[in-house]
């Protein structure tokens, strides 16, 4: 074999280890990884005098259990949007 046709040979075979190794996905920005809050677990407690600024819902789907996520001065709450205060909270605003 000629030294040409192994070259050739070993870059197309780094090629493919290359595209096996990264599979597609977000290619314009691979190192930036999306990540959504996911509330395995809720609580009942009153946090409205920590609340600082707007919820947002979660439906159940796998570990994820249905929750209002509410951002607060110690980070992000999941509660349960059965919660009596909840119910009377979102109703004032």
């Amino acid at each position: 074999m000629s030294v040409r046709i192994v070259t050739v040979a070993l870059l197309l075979l780094s090629l493919c280890l290359c595209s096996y190794c990264h599979p597609p996905g977000n290619r314009r920005h691979p190192s930036k990884v999306i990540v959504h809050p996911c509330c395995t677990r809720v609580s009942s407690a009153d946090i409205r005098a920590e609340i600082t600024g707007k919820h947002s819902s979660q439906k159940a789907s796998g570990k994820c259990v249905e929750a209002l996520i509410f951002p607060t001065t110690k980070g992000k709450a999941c509660i349960d949007p059965s919660a009596e205060w909840v119910q009377k909270f979102i109703a004032e605003k």
